[in-house]
């Protein structure tokens, strides 16, 4: 299952400041989690989204719920017959899904964009770079734009409810395919079973 945990600082007067609100509101949320623990690698569909993020922006690192952005990414997308929706930030780099990181594969190197470009760091997008240095591949930080993006040679997701997913279309196009992807979500599904039983 999924567990998901909301806190807030409580009930306070009306309006933005926090004065009052100082008896904490915690709620908890369970889902049942899909087959994604199967480990098969789901393959998923992208389109670029109209919504932008501000690079550097400081609270992008801090799960919250203000994620208004995302959400009509999300929707643009699936009504554009996608899985996901990326966004790019203010500076015109991809930055992130949706709902998920982003990775793509040039060569043996996994590269993912920096926090600074205004992304929120998923617990998944943590594990990957311990990965990559146990099946000793080259791991960098680095900014994208959507036609780079296209030239890569995999493009794939992390999100902790589904693991690793390959990207395979962007924007109606189709995107190439890297063994490492697999590999990839083979190790993280293995990790996973390891640590949790």
């Amino acid at each position: 299952a999924v567990l998901r945990l909301t806190l807030s600082r409580g009930v306070g007067q009306r309006g933005y400041s926090p004065r009052g609100a100082d008896k904490p509101t915690l709620v908890m949320t369970l889902h049942p989690l899909d087959s994604a623990t199967t480990g098969l690698l789901p393959r998923w569909r992208a389109r670029t989204t109209s919504f932008r993020l501000a690079a550097g922006e400081l609270l992008a690192q801090f799960k919250t719920c203000n994620k208004l952005a995302q959400i009509l990414a999300r929707a643009e997308a699936e009504a554009a017959g996608a899985d996901e929706g990326l966004l790019l930030n203010t500076d015109g780099c991809v930055v992130e899904g949706a709902g998920s990181n982003l990775f793509w594969i040039e060569g043996k190197t996994v590269c993912t964009p920096p926090v600074a470009g205004g992304i929120l760091p998923g617990v998944t997008r943590e594990v990957v770079p311990e990965l990559c240095a146990k099946l000793k591949l080259q791991f960098r930080e680095a900014d994208i734009r959507p036609e780079e993006l296209a030239q890569a040679d995999g493009v794939f997701l992390s999100l902790s409810t589904h693991g690793i997913i390959e990207l395979v279309d962007l924007d109606g196009s189709p995107l190439r395919s890297s063994p490492l992807t697999t590999l990839l979500s083979q190790a993280y599904w293995l990790q996973v079973r390891t640590e949790c039983g």
